[in-house]
């Protein structure tokens, strides 16, 4: 603006027109038809962008949507298949046994939430809640395995053989497992498999080269505001709402840095914990 009322006139406060003052120089301005043309061209980049981003965030939910569902399952059908063909049951046995599916279950979610966290921003405080709720030898193997999730699922595996139920209700409640697997193996191909990057830097490239010469093209659509003036909060306007679907995408793109894991997990542990304190068979008297 200040440029082009320097080359080629400008209007001062008082409504008066002055003549250029670098009159040797042209004004900087370009047709409005190549951004009309490219317009569409951006657009649907943009709207791939966003629409890979948050389809990769809402793949990310339903794993662990899933998770919350079936660990609930899990936790249910063992509480209440606790017991078979008629034995007595131990409550301080079967409270003990419940217990570690209820803790095994917490464990894989929060293992596998700090399999998909950054190191720096998760694993002191992974090491320190499993310290305060495992048995130390139990947190220890858990922390030292090379796929923690995977050990979780072991340990989770070991505590319901030790249930005393008839094998079929065993095979119900193992089909979780498998359910937990898929998701872990879901979240992974996620996390290992981002948006590609030169699609990625193509579309910055061309978002901001076409803002950038924005400007120049507008400034004769201006040309009954003061000084073309109104161009400038017209640009700035469209700069920020295009790169904010640019910024929504690229925050979208990275699923587990924006989704509430650790209350997944924390709403996942408070769960199972009731559920396992529930009254099953044996013990309705």
């Amino acid at each position: 603006v200040v440029f082009n009322a320097l080359t080629g006139g400008y209007t001062d406060f008082d409504g008066v027109q002055h003549e250029a003052i670098i009159s040797s120089l042209p004004q900087l301005t370009l047709p409005l038809t190549p951004f009309t043309l490219l317009s569409p061209s951006l657009g649907l980049l943009l709207v791939f962008r966003t629409n890979s981003s948050y389809g990769r965030w809402d793949e990310a939910r339903k794993f662990w949507g899933l998770n919350i569902n079936h660990t609930r399952d899990l936790n249910r059908m063992a509480t209440a298949w606790y017991g078979h063909d008629g034995i007595p049951v131990d409550p301080t046995l079967r409270a003990e046994h419940l217990r570690q599916v209820s803790l095994m279950t917490w464990a894989f979610v929060r293992s596998m939430k700090r399999h998909l966290s950054p190191p720096a921003e998760d694993e002191e405080a992974y090491v320190a809640e499993l310290n305060a709720r495992l048995a130390p030898e139990q947190a220890q193997a858990m922390i030292d395995a090379a796929h923690r999730p995977n050990r979780a699922l072991y340990d989770l595996s070991v505590a319901i053989d030790r249930l005393p139920m008839h094998f079929m209700r065993k095979n119900a409640i193992n089909k979780n497992l498998s359910i937990f697997e898929d998701t872990l193996g879901g979240c992974e191909r996620l996390l290992s498999s981002p948006i590609p990057l030169f699609y990625s830097r193509h579309t910055a490239r061309f978002l901001s080269t076409w803002l950038l010469l924005l400007p120049f093209a507008l400034y004769g659509q201006f040309g009954d505001s003061w000084n073309h003036i109104m161009m400038i909060p017209a640009t700035a306007f469209i700069s920020v709402s295009l790169f904010g679907i640019e910024e929504l995408a690229t925050q979208l793109e990275e699923p587990f840095t924006i989704l509430p894991m650790q209350g997944f997990c924390d709403k996942i542990g408070a769960n199972c914990d009731e559920i396992v304190g529930w009254r099953g068979q044996g013990l309705d008297e």
